[in-house]
């Protein structure tokens, strides 16, 4: 399943890392959300992702936009992963039901058990302008986020 652009996009509510529920609902008419689904904690790419987000964070999280990033892993898991490569941005767990948000997304992967890499950007209303799928082994650019976001902002 695909998500056509234009369409709302699903409401959730996941823990992040500190075990908080953090819904996607919660941001509507405050700021655009930039929704980063990765397959494994602890992994290279993902760790690599992760890692430019977090160092290119202040042209990311600003008063109008949000970055939450999404794995099927456990939010204590999520936790050390954070803690480890100081991710200030939370890590959601798509943990149990397994997978229920990544398979909303259409970007859940059923021989891994985990979503590939789709990368989601919602606007303030929780209209859905911009998106990319990748399989897992396919690392994103973090250049198409910024001219997505300009286009929006």
């Amino acid at each position: 399943m695909t998500l056509d652009i234009g369409s709302a996009a699903p409401d959730f509510v996941l823990k992040n890392q500190h075990g908080e529920d953090i819904s996607l609902s919660s941001y509507r008419g405050d700021k655009n959300v930039v929704l980063v689904f990765f397959p494994f904690a602890f992994s290279g790419i993902c760790t690599g992702e992760l890692c430019e987000i977090r160092d290119n964070l202040d042209e990311f999280v600003t008063d109008g936009v949000e970055v939450l990033a999404i794995s099927c892993d456990h939010f204590f898991s999520n936790r050390a992963f954070a803690d480890r490569d100081g991710y200030t941005f939370s890590i959601l767990s798509d943990f149990w039901p397994h997978g229920d948000v990544s398979r909303a997304y259409g970007t859940f992967n059923d021989g891994a058990g985990a979503p590939n890499r789709g990368t989601f950007i919602i606007d303030r209303e929780g209209v859905l302008r911009w998106q990319v799928v990748h399989g897992i082994g396919e690392a994103r650019n973090l250049s198409d986020y910024r001219a997505a976001l300009a286009e929006i902002s």
